[in-house]
């Protein structure tokens, strides 16, 4: 095949036609939703896609690259919107916030962030930087709010030529730029402890809950309708209908001759126009055809003094005889037993009432915070509350507004998985910056530095990712000038060998709960990221690699891919997972280990053209001959499904950093590893039954073929005879199935037994003389699982 590395690849340049889209989008919404808060944010992305495409069209965007504003350097936060474009706003932007206002009247300063800067530089505006840093009572929602507060220690340290230099970095943005921080009333949370959720956050919810029109009109038939459908019972128990009130009877009634119980009929017409009137929720005894509508017709005629037609009259005799046979006569113990227990569930208090007592016991919590007791609020209804809400004392906590509180609970990162808090692998990235925070912070001796510092990593991790091409990365933290400004300040040798021993700690123990919490899911690229921060802290030769999109990949990798593989090699030579995937780990090692030796000699190049054309040979071997006959010798990149094949090579020679978390941070799950490979194959049964009723189940069946990878990973670091046991147990579960999942999954237990017993696959994935087939996630054309 050609060699893609000697080819001349374009850089990818964003397709505006995106931004474009995605304006159409929002002002569809804007114009066509019934929520008025959904038309206002819809609103507000039209302001951000126009944005876009001005800036794009006018040359003062550059989608793609690092520096994507024009005038703004790399390390200013740019705002992001969805796909990694940059609006051409920063962040830190904007009109002045309340906090800063009311810092410049206190100063008694013009209200604009040039004069906020300067006055900041004074002796006195120094003065309450310094107070800020002893007491830690301040907020950074974004990196730049730390700044002042970096050079304010700066000085006090005495480094003024660093502060200085700092300032001269800064000082063409003081204009724009928010850098002060926002005064807090209380210091940083406790360490170790995090929340998904603030209580004030929590209180919003509950306050937003209604009630249902569903749940109330269900309340209504209960309390209102089924009592007078007794009333109606009644009546026609007591006052049949006899030959002269049915039209074309033996005999007709004479003009002076009352029909029993009009008067009373009349009475209950008139009390049921009035319930109708008053509780308008229920519509089922509108319905003429249901037992009450049929009741009321023949009540309508009686009282008008009207004979009965035969049929109607046939329809209530069948009425009554059903509503007796079903619910017993009213006032019968099985009749009065039913209706006490449906007029107690009537009388239930509503959740959105219980919900605002949640919300009143809540108040006096810091809402800006998570809580350490979640139990609390959500005891049962005392008789203080009952007397001044009028719920009924002892009433219960429904379950799932006690679920929503609990979403608030305060505790560190293992409670909450164990808790369920944290429902997926993407959540629990969204929750460990706080923990790599605190491990990238240890460094610093001084108390004032490491809280300033894990300040200024939690509010970088608020920053989003850019769209990047051309094998850029996104900015790091140690990028920003004020983190570059203190690196070498407030530590000593064993301060820093106690961070360096801290953060491979932390690597260690947030990869096993990973692993343990989400073993058949790939660490998502947020997750990544922190992993590999603590990685560098560790000072561990550890190399991670992220999750790349299909849609924008241009054939080549980075260098760090291959080493990667170097390590997966090494780890899994002779393993099951390197027959199962055919992987030749010798082969891969000296690749690995030529790159590693011309890239240490400053020769070798940013992207690894080696590991590009090995990962584009085995995706084109993997294809269907008739699609690699139709595709002849072009290289095998262009379309996303064509590059989902070669990056998912990738991920099979890199086992997408596991063997580098085993190898390097020493991971090994407290379960063990055979119990991971079992609750993994549990996700793979899973997302293949879901793939059976789904329209387009190519992403499920490429979900599960990651969670497969994962599984084959965890069973090849089993002892071989809990390997053995484990594809046993593996091949049993598989034909608990449904019918489909277990005929699906068919080919794929063949080939893992085919694997376990020595065997091998041809290049395509398929086997000679068996049913066995490799199972893969991407496909150029239809997937043998669909």
């Amino acid at each position: 095949m050609d060699e893609i590395a000697d080819q001349q690849l374009p850089t990818p340049i964003p397709d505006p036609a995106y931004a474009a889209a995605q304006l159409d989008r929002a002002l569809r919404t804007h114009l066509t939703h019934p929520d008025s808060g959904a038309r206002d944010r819809a609103r507000g992305r039209m302001r951000q896609w126009r944005q876009v495409l001005t800036g794009i069209a006018d040359g003062d965007l550059t989608i793609g690259s690092r520096t994507p504003v024009a005038g703004l350097p790399a390390w200013v936060t740019p705002e992001i919107v969805r796909g990694g474009f940059a609006t051409g706003d920063p962040e830190a932007g904007g009109p002045l916030t309340a906090y800063e206002q009311e810092a410049a009247r206190r100063a008694g300063v013009p209200a604009t962030r040039a004069a906020l800067f300067t006055h900041a530089l004074t002796e006195e505006g120094l003065g309450l930087l310094w107070e800020l840093l002893d007491s830690g009572r301040y907020e950074a929602a974004l990196p730049e709010e730390t700044a002042l507060l970096t050079v304010a220690w700066l000085v006090r340290a005495g480094d003024v030529e660093a502060a200085a230099s700092l300032v001269a970095e800064l000082r063409p943005y003081a204009d724009r730029l928010r850098f002060l921080p926002r005064p807090a009333d209380r210091g940083a949370a406790a360490p170790g402890a995090m929340h998904r959720r603030t209580v004030g956050e929590v209180s919003a919810d509950l306050s937003a809950r209604r009630p249902k029109p569903a749940v109330e009109a269900q309340r209504e038939a209960l309390a209102v309708w089924r009592p007078f459908d007794d009333e109606l019972l009644t009546y026609w128990l007591r006052h049949a209908l006899d030959p002269p009130d049915i039209e074309g009877g033996t005999r007709t009634r004479t003009a002076s001759e009352e029909p029993a119980g009009r008067s009373d009929a009349a009475a209950l017409l008139a009390r049921y126009e009035e319930l109708a009137a008053a509780h308008p929720l229920c519509g089922k005894h509108r319905d003429p055809k249901s037992n009450t509508g049929i009741l009321r017709c023949a009540l309508e005629d009686r009282a008008a003094g009207r004979p009965v037609q035969p049929r109607l009259a046939g329809l209530v005799r069948h009425a009554v005889t059903s509503m007796v046979a079903k619910r017993g006569l009213p006032g019968s113990a099985e009749h009065d037993a039913l209706r006490r227990t449906q007029a107690r569930q009537a009388a239930a208090p509503s959740h959105d009432r219980i919900a605002a007592l949640v919300v009143r016991r809540l108040a006096d919590l810091d809402q800006r915070a998570g809580t350490a007791d979640v139990d609390a609020p959500v005891v049962p209804v005392t008789a203080p509350e009952a007397a001044a809400t009028g719920l009924p004392t002892g009433t219960a906590i429904p379950a799932r507004l006690r679920r929503t509180v609990g979403s608030a609970l305060s505790a560190p990162l293992e409670t909450l998985v164990e808790r369920g808090l944290v429902p997926s692998a993407e959540v629990l990235a969204t929750l460990v910056p706080q923990t790599v925070a605190e491990a990238t912070a240890r460094r610093f001796t001084d108390p004032a530095l490491r809280t300033l510092a894990a300040g200024t990593y939690r509010a970088f991790r608020n920053r989003r990712s850019l769209l990047l091409v051309d094998l850029r990365h996104q900015i790091r933290v140690d990028e920003l000038p004020w983190v570059r400004a203190v690196a070498g300040h407030g530590t000593d040798a064993d301060a820093a060998d106690r961070a360096r021993s801290a953060a491979g700690a932390a690597l260690r123990e947030l990869a096993e709960l990973a692993l343990d919490a989400f073993p058949g899911t790939l660490l998502p690229n947020a997750l990544v990221r922190e992993l590999s921060q603590l990685a560098r802290q560790a000072d561990l030769d550890a190399m991670f690699v992220e999750e790349l999109a299909a849609d924008i990949f241009m054939g080549r990798f980075t260098g760090k891919f291959l080493a990667a593989a170097g390590t997966a090699a090494e780890l899994l030579d002779g393993s099951l997972y390197a027959r199962y995937y055919g992987i030749d780990c010798a082969s891969i090692r000296d690749l690995a280990a030529a790159e590693a030796a011309a890239t240490t000699e400053k020769r070798g190049p940013k992207d690894s053209g080696a590991f590009a054309n090995l990962c584009a040979e085995r995706a084109r071997d993997s294809a269907p001959p008739e699609i690699r006959a139709g595709h002849g010798t072009a290289p095998w990149w262009g379309s996303p499904a064509m590059n989902g094949t070669v990056i998912e090579q990738a991920q099979i020679l890199t086992t997408h950093n596991l063997a580098v978390l085993v190898r390097h941070a020493g991971v090994t799950p407290p379960a063990g590893w055979e119990a991971l490979a079992r609750a993994s194959f549990v996700t793979v049964c899973g997302l293949v039954t879901r793939a059976h009723g789904q329209r387009r189940p190519l992403a499920t069946v490429k979900d599960a073929a990651y969670a497969w990878r994962q599984m084959l990973f965890h069973l090849s670091l089993c002892p071989p005879d809990r390997q053995k046991a484990a594809v046993e147990w593996l091949a049993a579960e598989t034909a608990r199935q449904p019918w489909h999942t277990s005929a699906r999954l068919a080919p794929a237990m063949a080939g893992l037994r085919l694997a376990a017993s020595g065997g091998t696959f041809e290049p395509d994935g398929t086997a000679k003389d068996a049913p066995a087939r490799r199972f893969l996630g991407w496909s150029v054309g239809d997937h043998w699982m669909l």
